[in-house]
């Protein structure tokens, strides 16, 4: 009875991150619900043709770390998926763990666990560490999150947006005065940072963020005080920069609880805002060198990086574009009726 009712609980889960949790909590698009849908086609394909387990027993302690670990190296080595391909069923399967695990602790450790050591094991970065950056509808996200009927969470919000209009660092931010702040005639403000080697730099920012700023100095009633800084925290007047990747931490934590399926590139510190300014500025066509001056790098070749950044935005486009007016074999697959029993209904 009880190995009954844990088979019953994998399958009822799963049925509803499919039927419920993917097209209306979390507004899933179309294609990311194929997508995954194929990986778990290709999942119970495995154990219908390559284990023992009968597909109908599955359970969560089913997905322990040999038998997923076999479903990966499956994969790769008899279905020739490349690493990447791989990668993005791994995705859709921890997405699925999140979930379940969020519902039944207990039950999920282990698929959870099992995953994320095949993740360390298989799909480790190489090359180095990859810059993260937010993508727009991140960013969106993002600003949505403080409480701005609040004292502290519209800080976090003028803070977010200043530190993506400027691309300044944690603590050139922690840093800013009031008299560092100057308002033109044109409505974008001109904040003058001091960065490493005490060099000092002058950054307009745009129109929505200076009218943010306005707004916050004058509710704090800090206009003709120079010598405050702009952004106190909850017992000092000066914020440092651990209370700032505390601020990111905190918003990141509430936009991945909410938002499963993206903020996956992380881990989000506050300096990935700065790489987020420079490469939305590449990508609008700023040119090099203007980057440069206003992230206050002393060398270009620092700024380059951001180059590949931008190509690798680049490419992820075109290949969301492929997918979507070029359909592969996945979108190919789930236009086709599926004849084998071992495939649950709601997986078609």
């Amino acid at each position: 009875m009880k190995n009954h009712e844990s088979e019953f609980e994998f399958y009822e889960l799963l049925r509803r991150f499919f039927v419920e949790y993917l097209p209306y909590t979390v507004n899933a698009s179309p294609h990311t619900i194929v997508s995954y849908k194929s990986a778990f086609r290709l999942l119970f394909t495995y154990f219908a043709e390559k284990t023992d387990v009968k597909v109908g027993g599955i359970t969560f302690m089913t997905l322990d770390f040999d038998q997923m670990n076999g479903f990966f190296d499956w994969l790769i080595n008899e279905r020739k998926n490349s690493r990447t391909t791989a990668k993005q069923r791994m995705g859709a399967l921890s997405s699925f763990a999140d979930y379940a695990q969020s519902r039944n602790l207990d039950a999920a450790i282990v698929f959870r666990t099992s995953l994320e050591k095949i993740a360390k094991k298989s799909f480790r970065r190489v090359k180095g560490k990859m810059r993260s950056s937010f993508t727009r509808q991140e960013l969106k996200i993002l600003f949505s999150l403080p409480d701005t009927t609040s004292r502290l969470g519209f800080r976090d919000l003028v803070l977010l947006s200043v530190m993506y209009a400027s691309g300044a660092r944690a603590q050139e931010i922690c840093d800013l005065k009031v008299q560092d702040v100057e308002f033109d005639d044109i409505d974008n403000a001109i904040l003058t940072f001091t960065g490493k080697g005490e060099k000092t730099r002058r950054v307009r920012i745009t129109a929505d963020a200076t009218r943010l700023l306005i707004r916050y100095i004058n509710y704090r009633k800090i206009d003709k005080m120079s010598e405050k800084y702009v952004f106190p925290s909850q017992r000092n007047n000066h914020l440092s920069v651990p209370a700032i990747e505390e601020i990111y931490e905190k918003y990141i934590t509430m936009a991945k609880s909410e938002y499963p399926n993206m903020f996956c590139n992380g881990p989000y510190t506050p300096h990935v805002m700065r790489h987020t300014t420079a490469t939305h500025m590449i990508e609008a066509g700023v040119p090099l060198p203007i980057v440069k001056n206003i992230l206050g790098h002393s060398s270009i070749q620092t700024t380059q990086i951001y180059l590949d950044i931008s190509q690798q935005t680049v490419d992820r486009t075109l290949v969301e574009w492929n997918t979507k007016w070029f359909p592969g074999k996945d979108l190919e697959e789930a236009a086709l009726p599926h004849k084998k029993s071992h495939i649950p209904d709601f997986l078609n």
